[in-house]
């Protein structure tokens, strides 16, 4: 059993509703007795998870430093694991996923997860190195979207986008030099992964090379670059964009 600790009440929500059978337990503040502590107990007998009444102190011992807003919960992180190919067979639409190679700030990993989310994205994948996996800062960062859009570590990422162009699925990769950019780029409503890079150093120069395509976002003020959360909202709100257009 893989345990692990959330925290925040947009996470351990969007974990009851999604994967109820993984959590184990719900530490809430006893002395809460709000609307949202109410909701959040009923949600949780209604799936027949045990919620145990707690001081601040126990909650912070759980939670540690972060700021746990009144609710942690244990986790078994294992029954919400899925594959690439799980979400792909089971799609009824052509695939749009976000790749982040090298993204180790948690913080990060929260903010693109809560952005794929919102612009319906079926999945994020990582490298298994050199990448922050699911912690209780990125369920926190994220509101609930690490319970929600799946995030897929692969042990290569490289042999990964190969098999996702065996599937005719587009990587299109962004950069800085890239010849085309965003504005003229267009990727309809057609099978497309965006792959971006850490603010500092992008794309892996392997990564790089497996792109179909190198799009640049068009800047226009002083700064010369983006967090990656920015960025991957920017290309993600684009093509979500045209898919609206192309009725896809």
């Amino acid at each position: 059993m893989q345990k692990k600790t959330l925290h925040g009440f947009h996470a351990v929500s969007a974990r009851l509703k999604r994967f109820p059978d993984s959590v184990l337990e719900i530490y809430l503040d006893a002395g809460r007795n709000d609307v949202r502590a109410r909701d959040l107990a009923r949600l949780a007998e209604t799936h027949g998870v045990k919620v145990l009444h707690v001081d601040d102190k126990r909650l912070t011992g759980i939670a540690g430093d972060a700021r746990h807003q009144g609710v942690a919960a244990l986790i078994d992180a294992g029954k919400s694991y899925v594959t690439l190919d799980d979400v792909l067979d089971d799609l009824a639409e052509p695939p749009f996923l976000l790749i982040l190679d090298g993204i180790t700030d948690p913080h990060n990993l929260g903010a693109c997860l809560r952005v794929a989310d919102a612009m319906g994205v079926h999945a994020v994948v990582a490298p298994k190195d050199k990448s922050v996996g699911i912690t209780a800062t990125v369920s926190k960062v994220a509101c609930g979207a690490a319970e929600t859009v799946p995030y897929v570590m692969v042990t290569n990422l490289a042999r990964t986008l190969r098999e996702l162009k065996d599937r005719e699925i587009w990587i299109a990769g962004t950069a800085a030099d890239a010849d085309v950019d965003l504005h003229h780029f267009t990727a309809g409503a057609g099978p497309i992964a965006w792959v971006l890079g850490s603010e500092g150093e992008g794309m892996r120069r392997l990564t790089r090379e497996h792109c179909d395509v190198l799009v640049s976002i068009p800047m226009f003020g002083a700064v010369e670059s983006l967090n990656v959360s920015v960025a991957s909202g920017i290309v993600l709100a684009e093509t979500r964009r045209q898919r609206t257009v192309a009725g896809g």
